[in-house]
């Protein structure tokens, strides 16, 4: 390659997972390879504004707090419209050329299919997976569906609309006390563990699908996998995609929260994973199984309950975390993959799927 590509970073957004969104960004940018990348950095504020930063997102924040995009820390700029310009347009019309961009979008309007539809109209090349895998990816109900469909064994689980849930909540709540005690209840679009709620007590049903209906219009009611060890896999590839070892979490609180998540120093994560060679070997087969289940690409993390010799699948990533305590980087360093490297093969396999510069 005779001149550095130019990577543009997209991080914060409009959904409830801005501030993990600019953590992982600021470690994206840190990692970039700069003998082979040039890097811009665009911080999309909560109104949706796409923002040309001087550099990375500034981390300072106050005590159990994270950051978020500042509007004020740089120039409002937009995505060239011409289908292939591959550019920003600053306010006064001079465009700053981009070769491949790096979504570090987490939840909706950045890992559900919406900007990844924007930069294929645009033409231009971008980590991850597209517009279908993304979206499916995102909805944990049709996602189920599919992993079913493939064969994949899935915790006991029901989908509710919000309509239903105002219409009908005596059936819905049958549907749910038939799942056992206790269950989960989620949002079914949404990430980094925002609205989810561990219920203990039939009576609780109703304040927890209120609570995840708050972040969309339907919710994922799921039995609670008690017992089972929390274990996660990191997949990396396009058409022929290879598996991590496995990490497991060990949650601070009573389940990997938000807060066990982000701000809680005692979460510990185990990587690799003490599990026997031919559960690890069955964690890594599901992974790909999953990734390919969907028609994903470039990466996915993906999430498993493991009882004894048993192992069910949770959920897919399609953009997993990468800030320092994030399991997707730190598995595929076990593997043999460094921080950098990988955030070079991400972009390479970018490059690759889109046909950009290599």
């Amino acid at each position: 390659m005779s001149e550095k590509l130019r990577v543009a970073v997209l991080f914060g957004g409009r959904s409830q997972e801005h501030e993990v969104s600019v953590v992982s960004a600021a470690s994206v940018i840190a990692a970039i390879p700069r003998d082979r990348y040039d890097v811009v950095s665009i911080g999309v504020d909560t109104s949706g504004r796409w923002h040309l930063l001087p550099g990375p997102p500034q981390l300072e924040a106050g005590a159990g707090a994270l950051p978020g995009v500042d509007p004020a820390q740089g120039e409002e700029v937009a995505l060239a419209r011409e289908a292939g310009a591959r550019a920003l347009v600053r306010a006064g019309g001079d465009q700053e050329p981009i070769d491949v961009v790096f979504p570090v979008l987490h939840g909706p309007f950045g890992e559900d299919g919406t900007v990844q539809g924007l930069l294929e109209l645009a033409g231009i090349p971008y980590v991850g997976a597209g517009v279908l895998a993304s979206a499916v990816g995102m909805d944990k109900a049709v996602a189920k569906v599919l992993f079913a469909a493939a064969g994949l064994p899935l915790v006991a689980w029901e989908a509710v609309s919000e309509r239903e849930w105002r219409e009908d909540p005596e059936s819905v709540a049958a549907r749910a006390k038939a799942l056992g005690l206790p269950k989960f209840v989620k949002p079914a679009a949404l990430g980094s563990s925002v609205g989810i709620t561990k219920v203990g007590d039939e009576d609780d049903l109703g304040a927890a699908l209120d609570e995840a209906l708050r972040y969309g219009r339907k919710a994922i009611v799921e039995a609670a996998a008690e017992g089972a060890r929390e274990i996660e896999c990191a997949v990396l590839g396009n058409d022929d995609p290879v598996a991590s070892v496995a990490g497991e979490i060990i949650p601070a609180g009573e389940f990997y929260d938000y807060r066990a998540k982000y701000l809680d120093d005692a979460t510990e994560l185990i990587v690799p994973a003490d599990l026997p060679p031919e559960t690890v070997e069955e964690i890594q087969r599901m992974s790909i199984a999953a990734f390919r289940a969907i028609d994903c690409a470039g990466m996915a993390r993906v999430d498993f309950f493991v009882q004894g010799a048993r192992v069910v699948l949770n959920e897919i990533n399609t953009i997993p975390g990468f800030t320092s305590v994030s399991m997707y980087p730190k598995l595929w360093e076990a593997s043999g993959v460094p921080y950098p490297e990988l955030i070079d093969r991400l972009l390479r396999l970018a490059l690759e799927r889109h046909g950009g510069p290599a």
